[in-house]
Order: structure tokens, then C-alpha cells, then sequence
């Protein structure tokens, strides 16, 4: 095959399910297919529609390739997934939905033998967020389907086998809050090890390897060359920090927005993370341990807007910092840098659509400014996802941190970087607007009140 250029990237988001085609010329993304991701809550527990997913990304593979032939195929998937499949590649057990609470249900037992946040930068989250979590509850109440087990796979690597044939596993899955990686040896925890799953593992290779070509009977269905490369694939929010690791000069962050917002820090300030305020470590595409924070600010929007369209006008902003209409924490609790306060509106009487939706967007930008500082990020930062496009966040997040913020230009931030998987190249990508911290002091006040306000709530 020639020089690999167009590259399919299929993203798996909780919320939604996208497959777009990249353009490594230019790091832009020429052509874009979703659809939602809605659980599906039947026995034996709420889980992925993985056979709706299948059949999505084969049609998308298709149409795409119809279009403009496709060089490769890369992926990226949410984190705190993992699948159970046999001998054969089959599902022994459905996917688990990581928001159902079975878990919990053997939470003190899983408390007893789970390492501790110094060992693997993971700190304990609720309902089915750290995947060792999921696994023990699994291997527990399913023990018969549990033993049928041959191998253990991160979400990325079962799309990875489904094309392939090809299993393995990858470091930036294996690190995302799971308790089964510790990032400072390169290795698994002691968790896989006390419960006897480390030969379940399925082989640990950089995301960036070729697992294979695309299965031939794939290749039939969907009309792309049977020599089609597939690569090992990575977690999402790693891969909205892999352009930024090839191209920029530390410090700075990234924040990735989707249905969490996952702040991550590169050669920021020493700092001691707070298990106890949704900090982790990550780990990086290139392997090394990366301090990150993050909420489910992607819901919280999609909650808290529901019914209110994005109409707002500069006189709305204005009355907004001026009245200091404030909405504190958390809309989403058990999670996040304020996982026990409740949410409350202050100075809110007679809002209109457009303020709530600018006092919205500024609530969600102190949370992650929340989560930077707690990471000790420095230099300038990089919004990647819906939340680029807000420039009211965007505005906010530049005051509420003090330091430049640039709203990434892509629509899809996770697949430029599961792109790039196919490229040694470190060329610098296009950002998009850099915005300084707003002059108007109206703005530095609001922050003010706002956080002075959540000290109050204890």
C-alpha cells in the first residue's frame, strides 16, 4: 500500500459512538458518522449494545471508504470498560455499563484487597468506575461465565480484536482509575496478581503497534483493502493529550470534554494529589504517568440545558457577572472535585434562557479550573471537544485560571490524536483561537464570589 494518509478512527464516547475519518495532511478531520450509545438495561445488568456498535462502525467503514479510500483504521474508546471473552473471541459476559451500581454491592469486600492510591494513582470511585471493580464483581456473581474467560481486554483492544483476530491490551486503558496498573513500575497491580489475573491479561503492546490487517471477511463487508493496518488503539481523553505530547512545549495542559471532563497536566507544578477529589494518574501514550482530575461535566450540561437553548447575548453575560448569579456544586455527585456538596443556585431570581446558559457555562469552567489547580497545571491550556466550541467556558476558564486557554478547532479532539497513531510525524497541529484572561474585572469578581461561595458550603 502506499503512504498511509486517510486513517478511519472509531471513538466510542459513553454518550455517543462516532467514526471519522482523518486526514493526517492536514490533521483535520474531512468526514464525521455517529450515533448514540444508550445502554441497554436488561439482564444480566445494564450493558453495551456491542452488536449496534458493530454493526454502526461496519456501515461507517464502509460509507467512508466509498468516499475517500481508507489507509488504516485506528481506535479510541471511554475508559472503566473492560470485556471477558473465550478461546474464541466471544463475549462470556455483556459489557458492563460502568454507571451501574452492582458493584457496590461487594464494595467492602473489593475495599479489603484493592491496592492503595500510592501504588497505582487510581483512587476508589463509585458503581463500576474503577474497572478491578466490575471484574471482582463479575467473577463473583457470575462465577460460572467468569471461568469460560481466556483473556481480559480493554474496551479499545475488543474493537481491536473484533477487526483483527488480534488480542491485546494497552497502557492507557490499563491506567485509567482501573486499581489494575501501577503506572511508576509499567506493570500490573498486585490487584491482578492477588486474584489471580495476570495470565488472563491479554499482552501488553503501545498503542501505536499494528495488531494486524483487517480480517479478510471484514474487508469483503465493508469494501476496504484486505492489507488494511489496525492499530492497538488507546483510551479517549489520552488520546486528545497525544497531539499536545508531539508538538508542545511543557508546561501545559489539556482539558478533554465529552461526557467527563478529564483535565491532564504535562510538567506542571509538584503537587500531592487528593485521592479523596477525583485526581488520578493517568498514563500517557508514550508511557509515562500523567496527573489528571476530572467530573462529569459533559452530563451536567447536557442536563442542566435541557430545554434551554444556547440563545444568550452579551447583555445576558453582562447581567449575569454583574448580578453574580452563581451555580455551585455538584450537579452530578459521587464524583469530582466536590463529590458531597449539593448543587444550589444563588442570585438566580428571574434568569432568562440565555443567562442560565452563560452562568451554566461559567459553573462548568470553574469546576475544571477546580481541577486543574488541583493537578498543579501550568502554562497555557487546550480545551478539546464540545466544550472548545463554548466560548463562555472557554472566557471563563482563561479568568478563573489566570493563564491563556486555546479552543481546539477539531470537532472530534480524540480522533486526531487516535490519528496520529499511524504517523511518526510530531508536526504542530492547527489549534484554533487563543484566548487571553478577559481584561474586564468583572469577570476576576465573578470568580471571586463563585469560589468564595463554595468555601462557604464547607
Amino acid at each position: 500500500m502506499s503512504a498511509m494518509r486517510h486513517i478511519a478512527v472509531i471513538d466510542i464516547g459513553k454518550t455517543n459512538a462516532k467514526v471519522a475519518l482523518v486526514d493526517l495532511a492536514t490533521l483535520s478531520e474531512i468526514a464525521l458518522r455517529r450515533m448514540s450509545n444508550a445502554p441497554v438495561r436488561q439482564a444480566p445488568y445494564p450493558h453495551h449494545d456491542v452488536e449496534a456498535l458493530w454493526t454502526f462502525i461496519l456501515d461507517s467503514l464502509a460509507g467512508l471508504n466509498r468516499e475517500q479510500r481508507i489507509d488504516a483504521i485506528s481506535i479510541t474508546t471511554h475508559g472503566a470498560t473492560g470485556t471477558l471473552v473465550d478461546a474464541a473471541g466471544e463475549l462470556v459476559l455483556p459489557v458492563l455499563d460502568y454507571e451501574f451500581d452492582g458493584p457496590d454491592r461487594l464494595a467492602a469486600d473489593y475495599d479489603a484487597i484493592r491496592p492503595p492510591f500510592a501504588e497505582t494513582g487510581t483512587p476508589r470511585l463509585p458503581l463500576g468506575l474503577n474497572l478491578g471493580a466490575q471484574f471482582f464483581w463479575q467473577q463473583k456473581s457470575f462465577p460460572a461465565a467468569f471461568a469460560k474467560a481466556a483473556a481480559m481486554l480493554m474496551y479499545p483492544q475488543y474493537w481491536a480484536l473484533r477487526l483483527t483476530g488480534v488480542a491485546a491490551n494497552e497502557v492507557t486503558s490499563l491506567g485509567c482509575h482501573t486499581d489494575l496498573w501501577n503506572p511508576w513500575k509499567a506493570d500490573f497491580s498486585s490487584l491482578v496478581d492477588r486474584l489471580g489475573w495476570r495470565d488472563l491479561m491479554a499482552p501488553v503492546r503501545p498503542a501505536k503497534d499494528r495488531l494486524g490487517p483487517i480480517l479478510p471477511a471484514l474487508a469483503a463487508r465493508t469494501g476496504i483493502d484486505p492489507r488494511t493496518p489496525v492499530f492497538c488503539g488507546l483510551h479517549d481523553s489520552n488520546a486528545s493529550l497525544l497531539p499536545h505530547l508531539l508538538s508542545d512545549a511543557p508546561p501545559f495542559s489539556v482539558v478533554s470534554t465529552g461526557t467527563w471532563v478529564v483535565s491532564m497536566a504535562v510538567g506542571g507544578k509538584q503537587i500531592v494529589l487528593d485521592a479523596a477529589r477525583d485526581t488520578l494518574v493517568n498514563v500517557s501514550a508514550l508511557g509515562n504517568p500523567v496527573p489528571s482530575a476530572r467530573f462529569m461535566g459533559g452530563r451536567e450540561f447536557s442536563v442542566l440545558t435541557e430545554g434551554h437553548p444556547d440563545n444568550w447575548t452579551e447583555e445576558d453575560v453582562g447581567a449575569v457577572l454583574a448580578q453574580k448569579t452563581l451555580l455551585l456544586p455538584s450537579t452530578q455527585q459521587g464524583s469530582g472535585p466536590f463529590p458531597h456538596h449539593a448543587a444550589i443556585w444563588l442570585d438566580a431570581d428571574g434568569m432568562n434562557s440565555g443567562q442560565r446558559f452563560a452562568a451554566i457555562s461559567f459553573y462548568l469552567a470553574l469546576i475544571t479550573a477546580t481541577c486543574l489547580d488541583l493537578i498543579g497545571a501550568d502554562g497555557p491550556t487546550t480545551v478539546e471537544g464540545p466544550f472548545a466550541r463554548n466560548r463562555l467556558f472557554v472566557g471563563m476558564l482563561a479568568a478563573s485560571t489566570a493563564r491563556a486557554v486555546v479552543a481546539s478547532e477539531a470537532a472530534t479532539g480524540t480522533s486526531i490524536g487516535a490519528a496520529l497513531l499511524a504517523t511518526d510525524r510530531a508536526t504542530a497541529h492547527g489549534k484554533g483561537e487563543r484566548m487571553e484572561p478577559p481584561t474586564d474585572p468583572a469577570w476576576v469578581n465573578y470568580v471571586s464570589a463563585w469560589r468564595a461561595a463554595v468555601e462557604a458550603q464547607g
